[in-house]
């Protein structure tokens, strides 16, 4: 995927060179699984809808965290989910128009006992953080469920601001 012309953000971050610096490359947007779009911009708000943490096309680990999957791998798949939502930013309005994630919301799927949901949603905001700076700093949930589609062990949904 050809980025666009760079553009800052509110804060003065080029989040296109940023992405680049620390060795990422944005995703394809992935395709919604039912009756959904990726992402709705509504006023200076772009709603992105949950992400799972697809890479090339499949789930990297299925199943709960705290069983099947490691907590450091839950982790791992918050970040992919948020460098989705991203993607799916982009593809609605390019990154540059990126004011601020304002809310995050992380479903962890876990197994019983398990009650580590913030540190394994700590990789989707600091992927915000350390791609965004300040403006990737938001309010936030971290929630564990029973289940997420296709038996996947994170999923994230994200609002951002935008100019």
């Amino acid at each position: 995927m050809t980025a666009p012309t760079p553009v800052s953000g509110e804060g003065g971050v080029d989040i296109y060179a940023r992405l680049a610096e620390l060795g990422l490359t944005l995703p394809s947007v992935v395709p919604p699984l039912a009756s959904y779009v990726p992402a709705v911009q509504s006023g200076n708000h772009v709603y992105v809808s949950g992400q799972l943490p697809m890479v090339d096309g499949k789930l990297p680990y299925v199943g709960k965290v705290g069983a099947e999957v490691t907590p450091e791998q839950g982790t791992e798949l918050a970040r992919y989910c948020a460098l989705n939502a991203l993607a799916a930013i982009d593809a609605l309005v390019g990154l540059g128009r990126v004011v601020k994630i304002v809310k995050l919301t992380g479903f962890v799927a876990s197994a019983e006992g398990f009650t580590g949901q913030p540190a394994v949603v700590n990789g989707a905001s600091n992927l915000f953080g350390d791609v965004l700076g300040e403006q990737g700093r938001h309010a936030r949930s971290a929630v564990g469920v029973s289940e997420l589609p296709l038996g996947a062990p994170v999923e994230v949904e994200v609002i951002a601001e935008i100019a």
